[in-house]
């Protein structure tokens, strides 16, 4: 599967978000969805992206019961999506719950990629918050084996552990990692980051890129900067 950089749309409605999007008139961005502008504009707002062109990332992050889950990935299923995502640690049986409510009568399905460790989380917040006493890469490494156990297309990581995790897991199991700033840029709240070069050879399949492409004077320039150091 190609390398791709999928734009992180985080506007909290739909009029920004079509005011940033109309702004590409020729290559049609990915981009990711989020719970912000989900919340904000409901199923629809997917919909007309997608009508728009665009292949979407709905990046929702289910964390619940296997039953839960998988009911409510049977109601995203239809709304014709790229990628979709979930929390590994809600445990291997309601990954492959989600899996079950996500396949389509016909066999077909949408990605469906599992978070691993949120790249705002470091070390210290690991041990100190979470309680998990185990390094980060062992973590992010536990938790992708479990992904691909349950049958899953990949994970969500940061762009520092997408080498291991396919040395792990298989050179085709997916690493979608966000964490990428321009190597001018600020880093934000991220903790754990990488230029798309340096992404690129860590062997990212996709990169999410949000507020250095959004947040940019030339949004479209940004884009394609990105496109030519990460995918092109």
């Amino acid at each position: 599967m190609g390398k791709d950089v999928i734009v992180a749309c985080d506007f909290a409605s739909a009029e920004q978000t079509f005011a940033f999007l109309d702004r590409f008139t020729g290559r049609k961005p990915f981009v990711k969805i989020g719970m912000e502008l989900f919340y904000a504009e409901g199923p629809a707002i997917v919909r007309e992206i997608k009508k728009r062109g665009h292949k979407i990332f709905l990046d929702l992050k289910l964390h619940d019961i296997p039953n839960t889950v998988k009911k409510a990935m049977a109601v995203l299923r239809d709304l014709d999506v790229d990628i979709c995502n979930l929390h590994a640690a809600g445990t291997v049986r309601m990954m492959e719950a989600a899996l079950e409510g996500l396949t389509r009568p016909d066999g077909t399905r949408p990605l469906l990629i599992a978070v691993t460790q949120l790249t705002s989380t470091d070390q210290e917040a690991l041990e100190n918050d979470l309680w998990i006493v185990k390094p980060m890469d062992e973590v992010v490494m536990h938790y992708a084996l479990n992904a691909r156990k349950a049958g899953l297309d990949g994970v969500v990581c940061s762009p520092l552990e997408a080498e291991k995790v396919h040395a792990a897991c298989g050179k085709d199991f997916l690493t979608v990692t966000p964490g990428v700033r321009f190597a001018d840029g600020d880093k934000g709240d991220q903790k754990r980051v990488m230029t798309p070069a340096e992404a690129k050879k860590a062997g990212s399949d996709y990169i999410v890129v949000g507020r250095p492409i959004t947040a940019a004077e030339d949004p479209v320039a940004a884009y394609e900067r990105c496109i030519r150091e990460f995918a092109d």
